[in-house]
């Protein structure tokens, strides 16, 4: 730019040269302050071409997407919301699909073994070097461990993706706190809430209780000590209480009073340590056995013949969890039901992340605002799918629906529990370490439970090893 600058400037001067030797009187008369003011109107005219170019250049930058819309995932529910409900998305295979003239590519790594954030993290960790078309776009993650990303720079503030505090209004306030920086900075967007309720055999209920009724079955577990009385009764049945004494862990655990790590160190809530004892008792009682979650032997109790009471769980793991699509299955019969149970509790969650360096962020952004703002999209999740939506008035709104019916809970509508329960969920209690923590501390109770340690002393010290061994930074 610069030489086309020098070389009009040269040209001008020539002809003015031209113009002067050929007796041009008027050319001969002109000052020399106007040729000045002339070169310089001519600079500034340039500068502000070469400004406005590079200004150009920038916006184009900036509005350009990429071609490949990378989205990590542990498992196949947050596909299913895209596929299902997203406007526009086409799915191409198990692993692509098409949005407008953008490939979208889910990379699948199950939680197993921390196996999903492993791979999340070495992902992340080349993010600045990696190609346009490998960069992390948006990256899942659950409440055990939001804390990690949400704490990192590895999480774009949702601000900054052109998403408002009024776009969000209407959700659930612990949605936004677990997402939430030290600096007070929003990282990440949720769907649904999970608030949970006490799942109980409609069959059993009848058999032992006398009724199926939601009233009467809470009134026979309305807190522990009572539960524990109930499970005797369906223990002498032939019922076990739990497939697992896992299975009463996640209610204990959301109403501790303290953090798994304090100061750097390892700390066991009473709370937790209530748990343990007596999921020890329900044990050597043959009231539950000690199958860790999500295996056959503790999926036995979702059939007739697994011959088990009660499950715990969030609206997601009534219909994503309980076979309820396998025939036979005392879900696919509309064989559960629901009632508060003991103490209200919530389980996981799925969190939406934009990842730093992403080229894709107003995709990001738009799949935000249709799966978690779009009260119309929300609205057909929970009729379409039986899941509690992160939107309060579309839940109040369905709560109040005497057309809406749960197939799994026998026709029950069960969403004003879940509203009531998801009001009252308190996360201060949070660390970055819960889900190892949580992990290991199942594990080592199991081994007591099964007789490879013989105290509770003992296994509390074999969970501290396991821990520290994970996390090198704590101490106990």
């Amino acid at each position: 730019m610069k030489k086309k600058v020098i070389s009009a400037l040269l040209a001008t001067t020539l002809v003015a040269g031209m113009l002067v030797g050929c007796g041009s009187k008027e050319a001969a008369d002109a000052p020399a302050k106007d040729a000045a003011a002339t070169e310089e109107k001519t600079e500034e005219k340039a500068e502000e071409k070469t400004e406005d170019a590079a200004a150009a250049e920038d916006t184009a930058a900036a509005t350009e997407e990429g071609k490949v819309f990378n989205i990590q995932v542990w498992n196949e529910e947050f596909k299913s919301r895209i596929t299902d409900h997203y406007p526009g998305y086409e799915a191409v295979d198990g692993t692509t699909g098409k949005i407008g003239d953008v490939t979208v590519k889910w990379t699948v790594t199950p939680s197993d073994d921390n196996a999903y954030q492993n791979n999340l993290d070495e992902m992340l960790l080349k993010q600045a070097d990696a190609a346009a078309d490998d960069k992390v776009d948006m990256f899942l993650i659950e409440a055990d461990y939001a804390l990690k990303y949400v704490n990192s720079d590895y999480a774009m503030k949702i601000a900054d993706l052109g998403i408002t505090e009024d776009e969000l209004k209407d959700q659930y306030q612990y949605t936004k706190d677990i997402v939430t920086d030290g600096n007070g900075d929003l990282k990440g967007v949720s769907w649904q809430g999970c608030p949970g309720v006490f799942i109980y055999n409609r069959a059993a209920a009848k058999e032992v209780l006398g009724s199926d009724d939601p009233q009467t079955v809470q009134e026979a577990v309305k807190d522990w000590d009572t539960f524990l009385a109930t499970a005797a009764k369906m223990k002498d049945a032939g019922y076990k209480m739990c497939s697992s004494a896992n299975d009463t862990y996640r209610v204990f655990s959301n109403n501790v009073t303290s953090k798994w790590v304090e100061d750097g160190k390892i700390n066991i809530d009473e709370n937790i340590k209530a748990w343990a004892e007596m999921s020890k008792e329900m044990v050597d009682k043959g009231q539950a056995g000690t199958h860790d979650l999500w295996g056959d032997d503790w999926s036995k109790g979702f059939y007739p013949d697994g011959k088990v009471f009660c499950y715990f769980g969030p609206a997601w793991f009534v219909d994503f969890s309980m076979a309820a699509d396998v025939e036979g299955s005392i879900a696919n019969q509309g064989g559960w039901g629901a009632t508060e149970g003991p103490q209200g509790f919530f389980w996981g969650g799925t969190w939406i992340c934009a990842a730093t360096g992403t080229d894709n962020a107003s995709l990001v952004a738009d799949v935000i605002r249709q799966l978690c703002c779009n009260t119309d999209i929300m609205l057909d999740i929970v009729k379409d799918d039986n899941d509690f939506v992160n939107n309060v008035p579309a839940m109040t709104q369905m709560a109040a629906d005497t057309s809406y019916q749960s197939k799994v809970l026998g026709g029950q509508n069960p969403l004003a529990m879940y509203c009531a329960g998801a009001g009252n969920i308190d996360l201060s209690n949070t660390s970055p370490y819960d889900q190892g923590c949580n992990e290991e501390f199942q594990n080592a109770m199991k081994n007591w439970y099964e007789g490879s340690y013989a105290t509770y002393e003992e296994a509390v010290e074999a969970f501290q090893k396991a821990v520290v061994e994970k996390y090198p930074e704590l101490t106990y």
